[in-house]
C-alpha cells in the first residue's frame, strides 16, 4: 500500500492497521525519515517537497511491487509526505512485515534505497543564504546499486 500525502502520520496507528489480524507475521520493520536541521554544514529552517501527482504514486507502486516480488512479505506500506516541513517533521514511513525478520529487514532497506533514488520528489531547502534545490547524492546511488541484481531466492 502506498500513500502520498501532505498530512503527518502516526507510526503506531499505521503498524496496527497493517498487521491487525495477521498472525502469520513474525517480524515488522519500520523506517521513519525525518527532516534534519543541517545539511552539509548549512542550517536548514524548512524543506519543501514537490512531486507530480499520478506519476509519483505509479513509481511508488512499482517500487513496492518489486519488493513484494523479491521477498515474502505479508504486508508493506510506504507513506511519503510533500509540502513544507520543518526540522524534526516526519517525511517518509516504510513498514515491511513478514513471517521472518530477514525478509522484513532486507525489503525495508531495499524500499528506502530505491525511494531515495527513484521516487520523483524534488526537495528545496530554506537556508540562511536562500533556497536551494537538493541534488542527488552519490552515496544514495551506491546504496541503491546493490539491489540491481535480483537475489536468487530458490
Amino acid at each position: 500500500m502506498i500513500r502520498v500525502q501532505e498530512e503527518d502520520f502516526d507510526l503506531a496507528v499505521e503498524v496496527k492497521a497493517l498487521t491487525q489480524g495477521n498472525t502469520r507475521i513474525g517480524g515488522v520493520v519500520t523506517f521513519t525519515g525525518l527532516v534534519r536541521d543541517m545539511a552539509d554544514g548549512t542550517t536548514i529552517s524548512e524543506m519543501t517537497l514537490e512531486h507530480y501527482p499520478g506519476m509519483t504514486e505509479r513509481m511508488l507502486q512499482e517500487i513496492e511491487a518489486e519488493a513484494n516480488q523479491r521477498w515474502p512479505l505479508d504486508g508493506s506500506l510506504i507513506i511519503h509526505r510533500y509540502g513544507a516541513l520543518k526540522p524534526g517533521d516526519q517525511i517518509v514511513l516504510v513498514i515491511t512485515a513478514s513471517a521472518h525478520r530477514q525478509a522484513a529487514f532486507e525489503a525495508a532497506e531495499f524500499l528506502i534505497d530505491w525511494l531515495k533514488t527513484k521516487a520523483p520528489f524534488w526537495k528545496r531547502e530554506a537556508t540562511p543564504k536562500g533556497d536551494q534545490w537538493v541534488a542527488a547524492k552519490t552515496d544514495d546511488d551506491a546504496a541503491a546499486a546493490r539491489w540491481y541484481e535480483k537475489p536468487d531466492r530458490t
